[in-house]
């Protein structure tokens, strides 16, 4: 065993080959009938089981801590002033409501500069304020009518942002599908996809068990999928997601941690990235709203999370390694590969692991 600290990764480490059948296009129906690989850390053994079977590993009064952003219809497609081409605008985040600025990303980025103005079917406008990156872009959005009105028509222009892994149009039905249940704070671009398993008969059960749901809000971004574009992983920057911690969801966490028979359950790497962006000098859960840019990769010394429900991930993503922090490289890596060999459905809309 390396000792915590000692142990370096590069991002060679959490590269692996993906069988492109695996990749689930749709989710399992009902969400809870989702495969659940039981990864069990002391004992470094793999079981298999069905999600809904995983009310066998929780206890009464011990609390799970879901993610309760909604995911916003971000992409729109519209023309382009004067020339009438074709475009795409894709809503990263409201930077000023009362301006109503968005952080954006545009295609055909070369065709986009600032001054333009980029109009939608139901009125909808848009004018190009300022480059940020070489495809981002800031722009102020325009429509007859209030701020209720302004997200109004963006969710009647606006399309469902599946993730480019999903070789498929997007569908009507994909509003719902990629929602969790646990869905109330509009402002993800990208579901907090280990919330999809979840039906209402299972939190019901799990509720009726004396298991405590708490939420944190944390409002995934583009940044959390990005590729990593350096080998040295110390070298990468993550960009910057909102996300807020109660003063409610902190005390039940901390009850939890301070007993000696419960355990504090973490839904989803988001909601990981949240809790472990805001500790108290003994490491415990602290409220707070603000912005977190936390890169979590091994080796790390986690304070809140406890367990852990995540998906399988792409290779060399963000998310594989905060898994991969939590789980241990090695086994992890075998978990990985016996998924593959059972043929377990990868990524969003695939199966689940709860690492215990």
């Amino acid at each position: 065993m390396i000792p915590l600290g000692t142990e370096r990764f590069k991002l060679s480490d959490f590269h692996y080959e993906v069988p492109r059948d695996l990749i689930a296009n749709y989710p399992a129906d009902p969400r809870d009938s989702s495969r659940l690989m039981v990864v069990d850390r002391e004992k470094e053994t793999i079981e298999h089981r069905h999600f809904y079977e995983i009310t066998e590993y929780f206890s009464p009064e011990d609390v799970l801590v879901v993610n309760n952003t909604k995911v916003f219809p971000a992409r729109l497609r519209g023309r382009k002033e004067k020339t009438d081409a074709k475009i795409e605008v894709f809503l990263l985040r409201e930077l000023n409501s009362q301006s109503r600025l968005w952080d954006v990303i545009v295609e055909p980025a070369r065709k986009i500069r600032i001054g333009n103005k980029l109009f939608f079917k139901n009125g909808l406008v848009a004018e190009v304020i300022d480059n940020t990156t070489s495809r981002g872009r800031t722009i102020r959005l325009d429509c007859d009518g209030d701020d209720e009105m302004l997200y109004r028509m963006i969710d009647e222009e606006g399309l469902t942002p599946l993730p480019p892994y999903i070789k498929r149009k997007a569908e009507t039905e994909d509003i719902d599908r990629y929602q969790t249940m646990f869905a109330e704070h509009r402002g993800a671009v990208a579901a907090p996809t280990a919330g999809l398993h979840f039906t209402p008969n299972l939190v019901n059960q799990l509720t009726e068990h004396g298991v405590q749901i708490v939420p944190v809000t944390l409002h995934v971004g583009l940044g959390t999928f990005s590729n990593i574009s350096v080998e040295d992983l110390t070298k990468h920057r993550m960009n910057s997601e909102y996300f807020s911690v109660s003063q409610h969801t902190a005390d039940s966490v901390n009850r939890a941690l301070d007993s000696q028979d419960n355990h504090v359950t973490i839904c989803g790497t988001t909601v990981v990235r949240a809790v472990e962006s805001t500790l108290t000098v003994s490491r415990h859960l602290k409220p707070k709203t603000g912005w977190t840019d936390k890169f979590i990769y091994p080796p790390y010394q986690f304070a809140v999370t406890e367990r852990l429900i995540t998906n399988f991930h792409m290779p060399a993503s963000t998310l594989m390694m905060l898994t991969s922090a939590f789980t241990g490289y090695e086994l992890l890596k075998e978990a990985y590969a016996v998924a593959i060999d059972q043929k377990y459905r990868l990524y969003s809309f695939g199966d689940a692991m709860l690492i215990l």
